[in-house]
């Protein structure tokens, strides 16, 4: 951790995580290209709202999931130089996986006072082609995974809602809906410049009204 003149700590470390679906599904409807698009959006949304928060040092890591699950980027990466690889799509939805593999990462971490919960983001357009309860079940019994704030969004009317509302595990923090990619791009900004933008201790701001279903020729 980088120190300030005088020996002060430059902030407290966060790692904000994103595990994202990336099964052959999101190759329909443009999704895949959508997420690419909003994260690329993101980013610097991001980095601006950071800056207002010099308390907080961030660290940005992303998952993905298909058949198997992996890090794309795994290297825990300050954001002021996080770049982003754009993601394909193909196989199936091994989210138990990513669940199993996030839980081991994160009993590695140490388990110092200074370091906030991680904010961990699951994006998913359907549902589950493996074992995942037993492997959610493990994560939320990791302490950092415990204290994690886990946020979850759901991609067209194929999403697993239940799944995500288990990992979420917080009635006070609905699945997000998202129908087309304007609204991809909206929650994933909210979701994301959110953390940046929250001081340590405070509560996030409150999160935009969850979307309705699309009936228009456009929607997921």
């Amino acid at each position: 951790m980088s120190v300030r003149p005088g020996g002060e700590y430059a902030g407290r470390p966060l790692h904000v995580i994103w595990l994202l679906d990336c099964s052959g599904s999101m190759a329909e409807g443009g999704k895949i290209e959508a997420l690419n698009t909003a994260i690329r959006e993101v980013i610097p949304a991001m980095k601006k709202a950071a800056e207002g928060n010099p308390e907080v040092q961030f660290f940005v890591r992303v998952m993905r999931f298909s058949t198997g699950a992996g890090w794309h980027v795994a290297r825990p990466t300050p954001l002021s130089e996080f770049k982003w690889v754009d993601l394909q799509a193909e196989g199936e939805t091994d989210m138990g996986q990513a669940f199993a593999l996030l839980a081991e990462d994160l009993q590695q971490l140490p388990q110092q006072t200074r370091m906030l919960p991680p904010q961990i983001v699951l994006i998913s357009d359907g549902k589950p082609t493996d074992d995942w309860r037993g492997a959610l079940q493990v994560l939320l019994n990791v302490p950092w995974g415990k204290r994690a704030v886990r946020q979850a969004i759901a991609i067209g009317q194929d999403a697993d809602h239940e799944t995500l509302r288990k990992f979420v595990d917080n009635p006070e923090r609905p699945v997000l809906r998202v129908d087309n990619s304007e609204q991809l791009v909206r929650y994933f900004r909210y979701v994301s410049t959110s953390v940046a933008v929250t001081a340590p201790g405070k509560e996030a701001p409150a999160p935009p009204p969850v979307a309705q279903p699309a009936y228009d020729d456009s929607a997921w």
